[in-house]
């Protein structure tokens, strides 16, 4: 497993892999960590919680650091994730108790109510695309629940899973409650089988979502897959298109267009088409692409070379269907894995730009004609993860929004998540709920207590 900065090329780190013995006994020692700590206290769990916040706050540039060298996100937005990771720390810290606290239940028993435990050991599987965040998601709610972990993460950000092992362990977790498997995705199935663990949830793409799930159901495990996305973006005949065009730029560019949630689909009013388009282009091309490392940055590269080829393909195909190129549309010629920030106009289904995701700094322009068929083409997707509505008027973005087929709908703004909201999709997009009070409780045993005098 290699660790290879995609700015340049260069190798930064390999890893040997785990062997099966070693990955048995990390889980052995996870679960005896785990009978522990499933009987300390909500204020135990809590003060360590709110220390690894303080620790990420303190160390947010090193740890910012190894994320931009791993995978390539701007330096900014690196920071930007470790400060979120810390406010997903705090949040559950501050609120896992009362979420959690037994609910009383009336009926004909003499007292009858739901108290709430945890289950063991949790097999993660993340993504590199947001190697930190994606991870405390589950650390957060997990061990504040009374569970515990261990971590398999993307091969190219390994070096970030250690990292945040360390920053646990520093905070004063036990040493075998969360740990980091050094294995590929050919050791996944031995996982999960694995009788001491108990669950499973995973972010990532479809076709490892659906083995994971395959396998976890086999073994009736219950998991929680937050998947791909092809998130409409849907600009209404009365939005503000300065603001509407600036933050499509930004909403699809972010981390280089790499993000489950970014707007992908761009459906546009036929009457406010021409000028979104100028605005957006304007807006897309002022990015200023170079080091992630460099502070001026906004466009950084994408994390590996075979994705890029990917998406190249896309675009290509799409081109040879019929779409244009407003601008953009081909890899960049430097080093490393730059792809110029690209729209497609006049991009009509079939075509892998409306069809797909499109894992990349790619939008796909769909013109319609009124918001009837605005909302039909939002909802003409096998995806149903976010979506984000324009229009200055509130009452109607909001019922457009629950017409929507999608986990999350934001109405003039830009899909994001926040610890206090359930962020997860719907459809091909996966399904259970991260963050928030219904992220916690997802693996919990939900128990009735009914007692008769």
């Amino acid at each position: 497993m290699k660790s290879i900065n995609p700015a340049n090329g260069e190798l930064i780190k390999e890893y040997p892999e785990y062997s099966p013995e070693e990955v048995k006994r990390i889980i052995d020692d996870v679960h005896e960590e785990w009978l522990s700590w499933k009987t300390t206290s909500f204020e135990e769990r809590a003060a360590l919680m709110h220390k690894a916040s303080d620790i990420l706050l303190a160390e947010r540039d090193e740890c910012a650091s190894v994320i931009t060298a791993e995978m390539g996100k701007v330096i900014n937005e690196s920071r930007a994730e470790v400060e979120k990771s810390a406010l997903g720390c705090r949040f559950y810290a501050d609120n896992a108790e009362r979420i959690l606290k037994d609910e009383v239940i009336k009926t004909d028993f003499s007292k009858s109510f739901v108290s709430f435990h945890p289950i063991g050991p949790v097999l993660v599987v993340m993504p590199w695309n947001f190697p930190f965040w994606q991870v405390f998601r589950f650390i957060a709610p997990g061990l504040m629940a009374g569970n515990a972990g261990v971590l398999k993460h993307a091969s190219n950000v390994m070096g970030c899973a250690l990292k945040i092992e360390e920053v646990l362990i520093k905070a004063g977790f036990p040493k075998n409650l969360f740990r980091t498997l050094l294995i590929g995705s050919g050791q996944v199935a031995d996982v999960i089988e694995n009788p001491k663990i108990k669950a499973v949830t995973l972010t990532g793409s479809e076709p490892a979502g659906s083995k994971v799930a395959e396998k976890a159901g086999k073994e009736l495990k219950k998991t929680v897959l937050e998947l791909g996305g092809s998130d409409p973006y849907v600009v209404l005949d009365d939005a503000d298109l300065e603001q509407c065009a600036k933050t499509a730029a930004i909403s699809r560019n972010l981390n280089c267009g790499q993000v489950c949630i970014a707007a992908k689909r761009f459906i546009i009013v036929e009457s406010v088409a021409e000028k979104f388009q100028a605005l957006q282009k304007k807006a897309t091309e002022e990015l200023v692409i170079g080091d992630p490392a460099d502070e001026s940055t906004q466009l950084a590269p994408m994390s590996r070379p075979d994705l890029m080829d990917e998406l190249h393909e896309q675009v290509e195909k799409s081109v040879s269907m019929g779409a244009k190129v407003l601008t953009g549309g081909k890899r960049l010629d430097r080093p490393g894995n730059y792809y110029a920030p690209t729209i497609l106009a006049d991009v009509k289904k079939g075509m892998p730009a409306y069809d797909e995701e499109t894992f990349g700094p790619v939008a796909a322009n769909i013109i319609v004609k009124n918001e009837a068929e605005a909302i039909a083409v939002a909802n003409d997707t096998p995806f149903g993860l976010g979506a984000s509505v324009w229009t200055r008027d509130l009452k109607k973005g909001e019922r457009v929004a629950r017409e929507i087929d999608s986990g999350m709908v934001f109405v003039n703004h830009m899909t994001a998540s926040t610890p206090a909201m359930p962020f997860g999709g719907t459809k091909r997009s996966g399904y259970g709920r991260e963050l928030s009070d219904y992220g916690i409780k997802e693996f919990v045993n939900i128990k009735s207590i009914c007692i008769q005098d």
